[in-house]
């Protein structure tokens, strides 16, 4: 299912969301003008690389430089679009400065999450669907009763359809722990992959974190 818009109206502009979506956005394009031997150095520079993160001298400010990496056009746009959908509603209850924390909080556990599972990978990990599949979670316990309107593919055809919070997310998160699950032990090639545990470890720091950043009298 792909999300086209949910049906909470946010009360305030959403500036944090709005300033990490244009530095993806700005960093992508920059990836744009590199040549091939470039990009992949810098990814391999900027990105989460595990094998590196747990060795000797690791750098750990790629745990947030990978935050704003993106791996092509269908990444980013994928990632944004849920980023611009869900994170307006998510700032809105925790306010500018919790949201900013509570997003970089998200994408450090994602990481760490990746990176326990795959100790011993070479493969850069980007981008912000880590952070982002907190942005979920926190999404599912502030408005559950809300509705996403999404494309749904049936076969050869599409169909919009409304689809609960309460639905929609919960299946997202099952597909991606399944993904992850189907994962396991299978070899790490070097050209990368999905991410699947980031997003697992992301979705559940959301839930968990939720709480500290959007009291309950906020909530909606």
């Amino acid at each position: 299912m792909i999300p086209l818009r949910d049906s909470v109206p946010a009360r305030r502009p959403p500036v944090v969301m709005l300033a990490m979506l244009a530095t993806c956005v700005v960093v992508f394009l920059y990836e744009l003008s590199l040549t091939p031997w470039e990009l992949a150095e810098f990814f391999r520079t900027f990105g989460v690389v595990p094998a590196r993160l747990l060795g000797p001298d690791p750098p750990y400010y790629t745990l947030v430089t990978s935050m704003f990496l993106h791996g092509g056009w269908v990444h980013l746009l994928g990632n944004m679009l849920y980023l611009w959908i869900f994170g307006n509603n998510v700032e809105d209850a925790m306010g500018h400065g919790g949201f900013a924390t509570f997003y970089l909080l998200c994408g450090l556990a994602a990481a760490a999450v990746q990176v326990a599972f795959q100790p011993d990978s070479p493969v850069p990990m980007v981008g912000a669907s880590g952070a982002i599949a907190g942005v979920l979670g926190a999404y599912l316990v502030l408005f559950p009763h809300a509705r996403i309107l999404a494309l749904v593919p049936m076969g050869f055809f599409t169909q919009l359809a409304e689809v609960p919070a309460v639905l929609f997310l919960p299946l997202w998160f099952l597909l991606q722990l399944l993904y992850g699950l189907a994962s396991l032990g299978a070899p790490t090639q070097l050209g990368g992959g999905v991410a699947f545990w980031a997003h697992v470890g992301g979705f559940v720091a959301g839930v968990l974190l939720v709480r500290l950043f959007a009291p309950r009298r906020r909530r909606r």
